[in-house]
């Protein structure tokens, strides 16, 4: 759900599928799945090249090198990722979560991997300083094009629950210390199997190329709205911290 609240009002919510991946397990279910494939040709494909690369050659050792670079010295026990895989190829992750456990599987600390539609992204790093009420929570400048409608200078504001059953996340956008817009990401886990890939695809069609589709048309409603529209070579100066893509 998109709710923005200023300058002009727009709201939206529609329905999808994504995934919940233990790091530790890619290669199980590489092996197990007929549907699911990992860095290989397959019907949902789950890419190395999709996510953050710190210089290693996995998704886990590249994100454990950001935990690094951050001060984590404790015992990572598991890491989940939120995110969307390719679907015949093709995919678009607005955002993937991280989360991380302890050595006695305590949520440690989180990860937000944002990501524009110029495949750049930028990682947003919530410490266990950040926990409240089971949720890991961040109000933290932008300093990222992600929006042609969205102040570069504007805050980004995260409260990511810890995942269990069902998925709970939010995150706002604030300009001024004003709230501009709100989204949410919920859901309920279902198990990964190649059934519920298969169900999944015909409830939901090429929901990747969905999620493009759609974030076009709403940036399209927000231009026919008059809303100021920003370019990505403006202010390059304040796009920081940027990983891929056009990095300036």
């Amino acid at each position: 759900m998109h709710d923005r609240k200023f300058p002009k009002k727009n709201r939206f919510r529609y329905r999808i599928f994504t995934f919940s991946l233990d790091l530790d397990e890619l290669e199980l279910l590489d092996t197990r799945l007929k549907l699911f494939g990992v860095d290989r040709s397959a019907f949902f494909r789950f890419s190395t090249n999709d996510h953050l690369d710190f210089g290693k050659t996995s998704v886990k050792d590249n994100i454990l090198e950001y935990l690094k670079q951050n001060g984590v010295t404790e015992t990572i026990s598991k890491i989940i990722l939120i995110t969307n895989v390719r679907i015949l190829g093709y995919v678009f992750n607005p955002v993937s979560f991280y989360f991380f456990y302890g050595a006695k599987e305590e949520p440690l600390c989180a990860v937000a991997e944002v990501g524009n539609t110029f495949g750049e992204q930028k990682p947003f790093f919530l410490g266990k300083e950040s926990m409240r009420d089971e949720a890991f929570c961040l109000r933290t400048e932008k300093f990222f094009y992600v929006s042609p409608f969205v102040k570069l200078e504007s805050e980004f504001e995260f409260t990511l629950r810890i995942p269990g059953d069902s998925l709970n996340i939010r995150i706002d956008v604030l300009e001024n210390g004003h709230t501009v817009m709100i989204t949410t990401y919920t859901g309920k886990k279902i198990e990964l199997t190649d059934g519920n890939l298969l169900r999944m695809f015909i409830q939901y069609p090429l929901v990747t190329v969905k999620v493009i589709v759609l974030i076009h048309w709403q940036a399209f409603r927000l231009y026919l709205k008059g809303l100021p529209y920003i370019k990505k070579t403006e202010n390059t100066n304040l796009q920081k911290g940027v990983h891929l893509g056009k990095n300036y």
